[in-house]
């Protein structure tokens, strides 16, 4: 009978863990107003009454000034909430308010929605505004989008 050898691959260690740090980049184009956004939709914590889970999908849209926030970072920060308990406007104004003093922001706005719970949906929403900054005018160039080849 042949004999076969099988190695077990040592266990995979977490590359990462939950920290509520977030990390910063610096701004490629600080000499222009440009958007960012970016959808988060796996966001957790604890309900802080009955300690039940929240689930929510949290949107990001920020305009950034020197700073921009750093993917994997936010990624991390954002998982140190799965176990601790938060009101859903708590979470989404304390979330806005790290993301606000890491990065320095032009604008940011958080937008908080947290799926059914008893029947209810709750959407908090939650901005930033730089002292002395002005959104420039926005161009709407979607209105072309009917004319186009490649959209349907």
């Amino acid at each position: 009978m042949e004999s076969l050898f099988v190695s077990e691959a040592p266990p995979t260690p977490m590359p990462s863990r939950p920290v509520k740090t977030l990390e910063t980049f610096a701004n490629p184009a600080a000499h222009r107003d440009y958007q960012i956004h970016m959808e988060i939709p796996e966001f957790t914590c604890l309900c802080p009454m009955t300690g039940q889970p929240d689930f929510a999908a949290l949107i990001l849209d920020y305009i950034p000034d020197k700073r921009c926030v750093e993917l994997k970072g936010l990624k991390l920060y954002v998982w140190a909430f799965r176990n601790e308990g938060h009101f859903h406007e708590d979470v989404t104004n304390l979330i806005l308010d790290d993301l606000v003093n890491a990065v320095k922001p032009r604008f940011m706005r958080l937008t908080a929605k947290f799926y059914v719970r008893g029947g209810i949906f709750t959407n908090v929403v939650a901005e930033h505004r730089k002292k002395g900054w002005k959104a420039q005018q926005m161009i709407d160039l979607m209105s072309f989008e009917g004319h186009s080849a490649i959209r349907n």
